[in-house]
């Protein structure tokens, strides 16, 4: 069953990455308190509701608790951000992740349980959202609407093979530009180096490509 995304607050970033997981085909349910931004977005996500996230009876009203992972985008009102944070934690939402707008807090969402705390001036929407939905791929980089450059995880069956046997390029549509090696990089790889366990692939492709790596 594919993992269900609440966000909360709909501004750039929150737009961002509530667009990018629809489209990559999950479920999403934003919540703002403003009417006519929720009109805005309500055919670029599964559900749009207008509502003010620091009512309890409203979030509870909204079956959170029911949700994968809940992304809070009140960067701009700390004191939301943090009440809000803390409900949707109480409410049994397994992860939680929230923008901050300064370090002290980021502090202070980290004591009270969000599981990660993001910056967006440091952090695209875009790439939050693919790290959110994939376990491999650690970071992301897009650099045209239909490409992109990501670091992906070594996957189990590449474990001890050569780039020239992986064939990624015929294979899975991608590129590699790099392999690390711990705290190593290998800028242009040859075809025989030998890919091992731990070691972290940077390619580039076609969003489709990379969106079938993610699944594996």
């Amino acid at each position: 069953m594919k993992k269900q995304f609440v966000v909360i607050g709909c501004g750039r970033f929150g737009t961002s990455v509530a667009k990018t997981l629809y489209n990559m085909g999950y479920e999403v349910l934003v919540i703002d308190k403003n009417e006519e931004t929720i009109q805005s977005i309500a055919d670029s996500v599964t559900h749009a509701v207008q509502a003010d996230a620091t009512d309890e009876k409203s979030i509870k009203s909204l079956g959170i608790r029911n949700f994968d992972v809940a992304v809070v985008t009140i960067g701009s009102n700390i004191q939301s951000s943090i009440l809000v944070t803390l409900m949707v934690k109480e409410l049994g939402v397994e992860y939680v992740i929230t923008k901050a707008q300064n370090e002290l807090h980021a502090k202070v969402l980290y004591k009270i349980g969000a599981d990660r705390v993001v910056f967006p001036e440091r952090e695209m929407g875009v790439r939050v959202a693919h790290n959110l939905v994939s376990s491999n791929i650690m970071d992301y980089i897009e650099l045209a609407p239909d490409y992109s450059i990501v670091e992906i995880a070594t996957l189990d069956e590449w474990i001890g093979k050569s780039l020239v046997e992986l064939n990624m390029r015929s294979v899975y549509g991608v590129n590699v530009m790099a392999i690390k090696h711990g705290p190593n990089i290998d800028i242009s790889p040859d075809a025989e180096d030998l890919i091992e366990e731990g070691d972290v692939l940077v390619v580039i492709g076609h969003n489709d490509d990379i969106r079938e790596i993610e699944k594996k």
